[in-house]
């Protein structure tokens, strides 16, 4: 079974940054289609980015779009959640997920990561 462990969550000031990883110690996530999900306390639950496997084609919420960057690092085997411009409202516990193929409209995924805390806040 595939296992994610995300890392890099933490606390920052409003316009700060944090830098996301998720990984994987079994299984070479680069034959995998990986998103980012974000859940705040009473918020329904947010996709975030996904990163296709074929292509390495990338989506965004429109709230991310601008200021979040997902990439590969496959000599790592790692994908990263670049996240600049950071806002309260990004407050949230974020969470790596895989599928097999194609990023889904939906949260159609296989697996997830037990999630890393991200706090912005002054």
């Amino acid at each position: 079974q595939l296992q994610l462990v995300e890392s890099g969550g933490g606390l920052v000031q409003p316009g700060g940054s944090l830098r996301l990883s998720c990984t994987a110690s079994e299984f070479s996530l680069s034959t995998y289609v990986i998103g980012w999900f974000r859940q705040a306390p009473g918020k329904e639950r947010q996709g975030v980015a996904c990163i296709s496997a074929k292509n390495n084609s990338t989506v965004y919420a429109t709230s991310a779009k601008g200021r979040f960057t997902v990439s590969r690092d496959n000599a790592k085997n790692t994908v990263n959640l670049q996240m600049n411009s950071l806002k309260p409202e990004d407050t949230a516990v974020y969470y790596c997920v895989a599928r097999i193929r194609g990023c889904p409209t939906g949260d159609e995924y296989d697996f997830w990561g037990q999630g890393t805390q991200v706090t912005v806040s002054s």
